[in-house]
């Protein structure tokens, strides 16, 4: 099949989360698979143009508020796989960060329809248009109306809560018609909504677990659009993503000071003592490292960690945290640190060899989310031999399995509580003293498949599915 598979970020060019992970990944296992893929996203300010290809043949966009010339530099990143850059400056030149300002609607307009436009012009005739999130949702209703096609629309969900609401007064600005905006098109709320018009016009739906997919259908996990899709409920697929096995193998990873595998896990523990050396924590006689990387946001549990890892620290346990995100959370893994030296490290920002290090080092990795689509750390977790301690929610209930069972891989909580995490923690202590088992859980959990070729094949299976008029 020849797929268009659409994009706001794509790492390593741009990322902001698990989308642009996922945006590079996928489509690189899908051409693998044999299909061409033209992968479609905007080159920011912050991506240089070094590697990059000359600028392509332009192309005029015709939109209410004015002519928009389109630029494009493609890249060829294997057989079958082409990423294909969008350039332009009033949009993507030189802002700060990929979102939030006060034009998104029309830059994330123009980008939809850049996109399409592009692949028509080069003579990509697509099989399927694979939008990713909210920024490309224009292209769905764009493909049901004005713009012909014959390819199989399909919009992934990677996070419900994040859903390009606009003012109404967008509506004329981007040239939809007034007639979709209405609750069963595009209005939300009083407000259009691209997420929105994605979902009512793709021909089929995804997301990035099975559990999510259930959860979105609920009051408490829709965000507002559980009843919409309910009501597509037969065009849902909860598809759990992948990771990359190649760059996230502990026995030949880069990042490491020392390798190991599932045969031989030896070389684990002098990961551990060179990352408490890396965080400047005391290696002395040691309890149990408990590590976490990611987002500090209210939506990945962080204040529940940091009311249960000063228990933790006082009992001779460390902690090494890496991550950015709202300020007040950052000050307070600071301060903290500060009043535990020796034991708990922390780094604000974000370093990919200090995340592999952190997922190598640890003995427990900590994600105690509030809600969670997916999650890649916990697979990360498993295939080095990190036992993961998650909350049953998303992706991290289809992705470990609690010491209860026979084949645990991990440490699973239920209520969104710091007790309940602490409880965690204590069963976290309890496996650590049991050498025999904990050495058993690890081996487990290093033999979990996490590859992208099982998420290929089931998107498939969406790809080929009739489409539905």
């Amino acid at each position: 099949m020849k797929v268009l598979f659409v994009a706001s970020e794509v790492a390593p060019y741009s990322k902001t989360g698990g989308l642009g992970d996922i945006a590079a990944a996928l489509p690189a296992a899908l051409a693998a698979r044999g299909h061409q893929v033209q992968v479609v996203t905007p080159r920011y300010g912050s991506i240089s143009t070094a590697s990059l290809g000359p600028l392509q043949t332009p192309l005029t966009l015709q939109f209410p508020f004015g002519s928009v010339i389109a630029r494009f530099r493609n890249l060829q990143l294997a057989e079958g796989l082409q990423l294909s850059f969008v350039e332009e400056e009033t949009y993507f030149g030189s802002r700060p960060g990929l979102y939030g300002h006060g034009d998104d609607a029309r830059r994330f307009g123009f980008f939809a329809m850049a996109a399409l436009s592009q692949a028509r012009f080069t003579g990509f005739d697509p099989d399927v248009v694979h939008l990713n999130d909210w920024q490309p949702g224009l292209a769905a209703l764009a493909m049901r109306t004005s713009f012909e096609s014959r390819a199989r629309c399909i919009t992934t969900i990677h996070n419900i809560a994040f859903q390009g609401n606009f003012p109404s007064s967008v509506v004329p600005e981007l040239g939809v018609p007034w007639a979709v905006f209405n609750p069963q098109g595009s209005e939300f709320h009083g407000h259009f909504s691209f997420l929105k018009t994605a979902l009512v016009y793709s021909h089929a739906l995804t997301t990035v677990s099975p559990n999510y997919a259930l959860e979105i259908q609920t009051r408490e996990g829709g965000s507002g659009l559980d009843g919409l899709l309910r009501h597509r409920r037969s065009d849902l697929t909860g598809i759990l993503n992948g990771i990359d096995d190649q760059e996230w193998d502990p026995n030949r990873d880069p990042h490491l000071p020392a390798p190991y595998s599932r045969d031989d896990i030896s070389g684990k523990e002098h990961c551990t003592r060179a990352l408490l050396e890396e965080f400047g924590l005391d290696p002395g006689p040691r309890g149990p490292v408990f590590g976490s990387v990611g987002r500090m946001s209210d939506q990945k549990g962080v204040e529940l960690w940091q009311q249960v890892v000063q228990q933790q620290l006082a009992r001779g346990g460390y902690a090494v945290v890496l991550g950015s995100g709202e300020k007040a959370l950052q000050d307070q893994w600071l301060e903290l640190a500060g009043r535990f030296p020796g034991r708990l490290g922390v780094k604000i920002g974000f370093d990919e060899g200090v995340a592999h290090r952190v997922e190598a080092g640890s003995d427990f990795f900590v994600m105690p989310s509030k809600f969670e689509p997916c999650g890649l750390n916990q697979m990360y977790s498993l295939r080095y031999g990190t036992v993961p301690i998650v909350r049953a929610v998303g992706g991290l209930k289809d992705t470990v399995v609690d010491l209860a069972e026979p084949e645990a891989t991990g440490i699973v909580f239920k209520a969104y509580s710091a007790r309940a995490l602490a409880e965690a923690c204590d069963r976290a202590w309890a496996l650590w003293i049991d050498a025999p088992r904990l050495f058993a859980v690890r081996r487990r959990g290093m033999a979990q498949d996490f590859s992208w070729n099982h998420s290929a094949a089931q998107y498939e299976a969406v790809y080929a599915a009739p489409k539905k008029v």
